[in-house]
């Protein structure tokens, strides 16, 4: 699994990343601290606060170039593995 907080800080921000999420197979996940949510899904991305930092989770052994393509919207320079 992989974990890193991003920031989604506009709406064209939002839309690039949920284009990002849908051209891959994994579940993808973002959290905060009370919901989780797909993060394939527009409509419960913008139920979230966007003005904060949103932990995202991916499982998968697979995602080397999602993790590459989602540095874009980091807020923290060190990713957490585990």
């Amino acid at each position: 699994m992989y974990t890193t907080s991003i920031l989604l800080s506009s709406i064209e921000a939002v839309k690039k990343f949920v284009t990002l999420t849908n051209s891959y197979n994994f579940p993808i996940n973002l959290a905060t601290d009370k919901y989780m949510i797909d993060a394939k899904s527009i409509m419960g991305i913008f139920s979230l606060d966007l003005s904060k930092p949103l932990k995202i989770e991916v499982d998968s052994n697979n995602a080397d170039d999602f993790i590459r393509q989602l540095q874009q919207f980091q807020c923290d320079p060190v990713p957490i593995k585990s």
